[in-house]
């Protein structure tokens, strides 16, 4: 099986869609919405608002943990949990187009190795 990448779309179709504006859900509940979204091919992104839920703090997704998105009701599914991306660096609005930011966030969300197996996805 091969391996997604972590700033990767896992479904492509996601590219043809404005995720701007969407609510974002975690696994164990909603987390936000979606402020700005990215299509680069190997370094897309969302920028999630969590607004009051954690005052306020902006935090960048990597792509690759987008599970689904839910069109009809404009829900992008995650597939981390609330207290992950709670615990997740701020985002760095001066740094987030950089590599080594991008590096240091795939670090803190893990490579899509430690999410994966031979048989197909860690739940």
């Amino acid at each position: 099986m091969a391996i997604p990448d972590l700033w990767t779309y896992r479904d492509q179709t996601v590219t043809q869609t404005d995720l701007a504006g969407f609510e974002v859900e975690a696994r164990d509940g909603g987390i936000g919405k979606v402020d700005e979204a990215t299509y680069e091919i190997g370094g897309s992104f969302l920028v999630v608002d969590t607004g009051p839920w954690i005052f306020g703090k902006k935090v960048m997704l990597p792509a690759g943990v987008v599970d689904h998105v839910d069109y009809d009701t404009q829900t992008v599914f995650v597939d981390r949990t609330k207290d992950e991306i709670k615990n997740a660096p701020e985002l760095d609005e001066t740094r987030y187009g950089d590599e080594t930011y991008r590096t240091e966030l795939g670090s803190y969300y893990g490579t899509p190795r430690d999410r994966f197996t031979d048989e197909g996805p860690l739940v």
